[in-house]
């Protein structure tokens, strides 16, 4: 009779009749196929030698970016390099003209400013990279350099949301309380209300980036254009349940609150706007909000549909498309909708170049 032991990754056995209580180890006696195969599905250690994978440890991505559309890749590189330029050029006319316009010193475009600074930012983030990979001069990016990207893009997304309901507060203070306007948004709130939108973007990327690049991976291939939180996410070794939960319940908070907070200032907002006797008076009011409302719309529906949506419902393809709705068209949007919509930015562009042709 042989009992047997596993010594160093291999199976050994031993006769306990042998003289002396002396152990002698040898080989298993010869086993059928059939009798492995019981023995097997019993312990799941019975064949040997073990035959154990080895694990490639990850060091860098590889973005295969828009594959799937190799035959486009021109057509698109043109089309996502003229968005780009325009997105820079808009946003940062936005931001020179706050700056130098007197008549847009005020909180309402203080807030329009800020978000078009971090707009403008956040497509640096991840436009270059996008553009590069269509043009076929990709390159690999390291683990370090993939976190770095993500926390980024985390952060000035949330700013973002952050910053949109803060000027959701602006309209709601400016409409329902116009008297008590300057005292209630001022210069120290204002700062307060960014501050606190760029360090919640902070406090949330640093625990998903945390979490995250604590993985092992297994692949190198990112199927995305840059490191998006569930592309990365499924190039891991282990069972990412637990991170998709608390990717979930974190994208969920940070869109759900600040889309709820936009949400009351609005109800209110027209709740005030509908008591305005004059229709002049209430078409003002309204004219005010439209630039806004508008971004909102847009931003939430955008981020709603990437991040709360299962993670199966898609394929690839359309989560692209989705992606490249909120990472190149959204940021163009900001400064197309306030400069056409708004009509004071619209007066202060003239008056800007009204004084330029002069000198």
């Amino acid at each position: 009779m042989f009992f047997c032991l596993l010594h160093k990754g291999e199976e050994w056995c031993h006769q306990p009749e042998t003289p002396r209580g002396h152990i002698i180890l040898q080989s298993p006696p010869e086993r059928s196929a059939e009798h492995r195969h019981v023995l097997s599905e019993a312990s799941g250690s019975w064949d040997f030698p073990m035959r154990r994978e080895n694990v490639t440890i990850v060091s860098e991505f590889v973005f295969q970016g828009f594959s799937s559309f190799h035959e486009h890749q021109l057509t698109l590189f043109v089309v996502f390099l003229a968005l780009y330029i325009l997105t820079l050029a808009g946003n940062a006319i936005i931001v020179t003209i706050v700056s130098i316009d007197r008549h847009l010193h005020t909180p309402m475009y203080f807030f329009l400013s800020m978000l078009s600074a971090s707009e403008t930012m956040y497509t640096l983030v991840i436009i270059p990279r996008m553009l590069s990979s269509l043009a076929g001069l990709d390159q690999p990016i390291s683990l370090a350099g993939c976190a770095t990207q993500m926390f980024f893009f985390i952060t000035l997304a949330i700013n973002n949301c952050f910053l949109l309901t803060a000027m959701g507060y602006d309209r709601y203070v400016a409409i329902c309380n116009p008297l008590r306007y300057s005292l209630i948004m001022n210069k120290r709130v204002c700062a307060q209300l960014v501050g606190g939108a760029c360090s919640i973007g902070l406090l949330v990327a640093v625990i998903q980036i945390s979490s995250i690049f604590r993985l092992s991976f297994c692949d190198r291939e990112v199927a995305h254009y840059f490191c998006d939180l569930r592309p990365v996410m499924k190039l891991s070794c282990t069972d990412t349940t637990v991170h998709d939960i608390i990717t979930f319940i974190i994208s969920s908070l940070v869109i759900i609150v600040p889309l709820g907070l936009v949400f009351i200032s609005y109800l209110l907002i027209i709740s005030t706007i509908l008591k305005i006797a004059s229709p002049e008076g209430r078409k003002k009011a309204f004219a005010t909000c439209a630039s806004h409302l508008t971004v909102v719309i847009i931003h939430y529906g955008c981020a709603s549909i990437a991040y709360l949506k299962p993670k199966s419902e898609n394929t690839r393809d359309q989560d692209q498309l989705i992606s490249v709705t909120y990472t190149v068209i959204t940021p163009l949007l900001n400064p197309v909708v306030y400069t056409l919509r708004n009509k004071e930015v619209k007066d202060a562009l003239h008056r800007a170049l009204g004084k330029k042709s002069l000198v």
